[in-house]
């Protein structure tokens, strides 16, 4: 489901770290671990949780920082999917 702007802000108050992105209609959050292994073993859980909700994310690795980015491409737009796997990082990242 298409989510309204207030509907999104909503639901960034319950995430961690989570923001609007200013440019695209896109939820980014930006993770530091402490290593490059650290970072990809999180990518890797990361990937199983988005093909469970057959939903994906775009992510970006530099050395120990992820920078994840979720919209829902078909919607062009934020969606409920991109919040549950939003919520779905946040129980994952240590």
């Amino acid at each position: 489901m298409k989510l309204t702007e207030d509907q999104v802000r909503d639901g960034l108050a319950r995430l961690t770290d989570w923001e609007l992105d200013p440019d695209t209609p896109a939820i980014r959050r930006t993770v530091r671990l402490p290593d490059f292994s650290a970072a990809i073993a999180l990518v890797n859980e990361i990937a199983q949780a988005a093909e469970q909700a057959d939903h994906h994310p775009d992510i970006d690795i530099r050395y120990n920082t992820l920078h994840l980015a979720l919209s829902t491409h078909s919607e062009g737009a934020v969606t409920d999917k991109d919040m549950a796997l939003a919520a779905r990082v946040d129980e994952l990242v240590p």
